[in-house]
């Protein structure tokens, strides 16, 4: 089974890239602050697309009842969520620390678009915390429970 993050996740996450790529190019603090911002963040994404946003790319076949042994790919992601989750999070308050430095510099530079974009970005990282990570994670329960009750019958 080919275990992939939802088109809507992917875009979003493409779209905060480039304009945090955007962020670091306008010079003076504000391009530091962004490049801090990217620098703290890149390790992060590069772990959620691994295994904490994939999982939801099986929600509607879950949703329609459709759950194959297959399926057994994503607890491998959901398993390791589970172990990562406290790390990612520590990771999310470095993220949010970094975003208000480059609020800061937005304002003081005048610059309110790069002050908005770190805001929308602190709320995306709110979201999954929120929603995102405790989804995926219900979802390898769900699928655990599910396997578990069609190999008994």
């Amino acid at each position: 089974m080919k275990i992939q993050t939802p088109e809507s996740l992917k875009l979003e996450h493409e779209e905060l890239h480039r304009q945090l790529a955007e962020a670091t190019k306008v010079g003076g603090k504000i391009s530091e602050a962004a490049k801090f911002v990217a620098q703290t963040l890149h390790p992060h994404f590069v772990s959620e697309e691994e295994f904490a946003i994939p999982p939801l790319g099986i929600l509607n076949q879950l949703v329609e009842g459709d759950i194959e042994d297959d399926m057994k790919e994503v607890l491998k992601m959901t398993d390791k969520l589970k172990v990562e989750l406290p790390k990612m999070l520590e990771e999310h308050k470095a993220i949010v620390a970094a975003l208000d430095k480059l609020v800061s510099a937005a304002k003081e530079g005048n610059k309110p678009e790069y002050s908005v974009f770190a805001e929308k970005l602190k709320l995306h990282a709110r979201t999954e915390e929120e929603v995102t990570y405790p989804t995926a994670l219900l979802i390898g329960e769900y699928i655990k429970l599910r396997l578990k009750n069609k190999n008994n019958n």
